[in-house]
């Protein structure tokens, strides 16, 4: 490769990371105005101000290594080249999304783009990821497995337990702290007596390392390096360090922030940084950006549109995918319905007893 065609490959990556970015900015936009609207039901947790962190992390990935998150996945399952439109007909709780309407913001899962699911419950993709690296191992696949939490999760019996584990066996395992500084609304200092969260992975004799994770190249390169790691039998643990920039939640307002605190989010906003470098290096113009925002902006809203029009799962297929396989005596009663549908009334109960 000629050292222009270099530069052009070089470009041609920057400018992809950028539009990815964006493409994850205007589609949880999108999605908080969707919940406003009453068109989004239940939790919904957004990657706003992450944006980099998502891009570097699975732009590291090949396509065939498994990627498990927290409930914060929206970004994670575009990067991973599921469609916006699957992913905001899920966030509608249609039949067209991800999970096919079911599994709704927290619960998606894609096993072609081995997408293994968001999970609400804090930590639990943590021994399920660490189960899956297990598999790859026994099985001498090439594979490796993304794992990805909040700091708030390395606080509980799981995380320690499935660290101990997979150092132990070798696991091919990239566990990622995706750290915000806070826990909900607790700061990881009032939380954590080891604030630098990654060096937590030292008890287990496991490599691991901290990066910024405003910065999309850095999180990439950082993200090569653990996987590379985790492919040769040594798991790792990579700390990503990005604020996110609204509450915990779309419905928590962040009052826990000072105002001064939310202005230094803003302007370290990763989107706004990136564009800068790359206007500098030429990569970018004002009139490309005006245009990767408006082609983001219509993406968006398209998907909105093909969610609307998204039917609602039937309610006929409200247990189809409790069990993987059939379960004997499985109960399919929808709520309302009578314990025994075919029951005698008391007093013809009493008066059966009675014959007999």
């Amino acid at each position: 490769m000629t050292r222009a065609a270099a530069d052009a490959a070089t470009a041609e990556t920057l400018l992809g990371h950028y539009r990815r970015m964006v493409a994850i900015r205007r589609f949880e936009e999108r999605a908080a105005r969707a919940y406003t609207e009453a068109k989004v039901g239940g939790y919904c947790h957004l990657n706003l101000g992450e944006e980099a962190t998502v891009v570097g992390l699975m732009s590291a990935l090949r396509g065939d290594d498994y990627v498990f998150t927290n409930y914060r996945e929206h970004g994670y399952a575009l990067s991973r080249g599921i469609a916006p439109e699957r992913v905001m007909a899920e966030l509608y709780g249609r039949s067209d999304g991800v999970s096919k309407g079911w599994g709704g913001s927290m619960h998606m899962f894609d096993i072609d783009a081995r997408f293994m699911g968001g999970y609400g419950i804090v930590g639990g993709q943590i021994p399920l990821a660490t189960g899956a690296a297990l598999a790859i191992d026994y099985r001498g696949g090439s594979e490796a497995v993304v794992c990805l939490m909040g700091d708030g999760t390395t606080n509980i019996g799981a995380f320690h337990e499935s660290l101990n584990i997979a150092a132990l066996w070798g696991l091919p395992i990239v566990y990622v702290i995706v750290n915000n500084g806070l826990g909900m609304g607790t700061t990881v200092e009032m939380s954590s007596a080891e604030p630098e969260l990654h060096r937590r992975a030292a008890s287990y004799r496991m490599p691991s390392a901290r990066v910024d994770g405003n910065d999309p190249l850095a999180v990439e390169a950082a993200a090569r390096t653990a996987l590379e790691s985790a492919r040769s039998g040594r798991p790792y643990l990579l700390e990503t360090v990005s604020g996110r920039l609204k509450g915990h939640s779309v419905v928590d307002p962040a009052r826990y922030r000072s105002r001064e605190e939310a202005a230094s989010l803003r302007d370290a906003d990763p989107i706004a940084a990136f564009a800068v470098r790359l206007l500098d290096l030429g990569v970018l113009t004002e009139d490309l950006i005006a245009e990767i925002d408006r082609v983001s902006l219509s993406a968006a809203a398209s998907a909105a549109d093909f969610a609307e029009a998204s039917p609602h799962p039937d309610v006929s297929t409200l247990f189809d995918y409790t069990y993987a396989t059939p379960v004997a005596n499985d109960s399919r009663r929808r709520p309302g319905e009578a314990l025994f549908p075919a029951a005698l009334p008391l007093s013809a109960s009493l008066a059966e007893g009675g014959r007999a």
